[in-house]
């Protein structure tokens, strides 16, 4: 009956199946410091990311996931989010100094997605890649392909 059970969960979707939690400090390689010197201001005004080439944790490469954090909106309309950034506390980014690159997921969503409040904090689910990405505003260490967004 055991084997039953398990060939079922083995053909079902990847969207059918449980997805691990992960939390920020899980991104983080073991003995690497992520706390980061004083915020650097560049010609521009503006704020640098202080760790841009952040190590990240391979382990997650091609996991189901389901990770908390903010919504930095990047493409999409009104109603449709199709790509955003996945930050873990509200403005980073935008008000403060990119964190470092191993706490930004670069999240795509092909249909987009419909995100409420940016100041509400969200679940993200999808396939998590340590590919990274890089933008105008950060450096990325992960990339998510996104499944569903909930309220934390």
């Amino acid at each position: 009956m055991c084997w039953l059970l398990a060939l079922i969960c083995m053909s079902l979707p990847v969207s059918a199946k449980t997805p691990t939690e992960v939390f920020w400090e899980d991104l983080v390689p073991e003995g690497f410091n992520e706390l980061a010197p004083t915020p650097l201001m560049n010609h521009e005004n503006t704020m640098a990311q202080l760790q841009p080439n952040a190590p990240v944790v391979e382990a997650y490469n091609g996991k189901y996931v389901k990770i908390p954090g903010f919504v930095v909106p990047l493409e999409g309309t009104d109603e449709l989010t199709t790509e955003f950034l996945l930050v873990p506390y509200f403005g980073a980014c935008i008000h403060v100094p990119p964190p470092a690159s191993n706490q930004i997921v670069h999240v795509t969503f092909e249909n987009g997605v419909a995100i409420d409040d940016l100041y509400d904090a969200v679940w993200v689910t999808g396939t998590l890649s340590t590919e990274g990405w890089q933008g105008d505003i950060a450096s990325v260490g992960y990339r998510l392909k996104g499944a569903a967004v909930a309220p934390y």
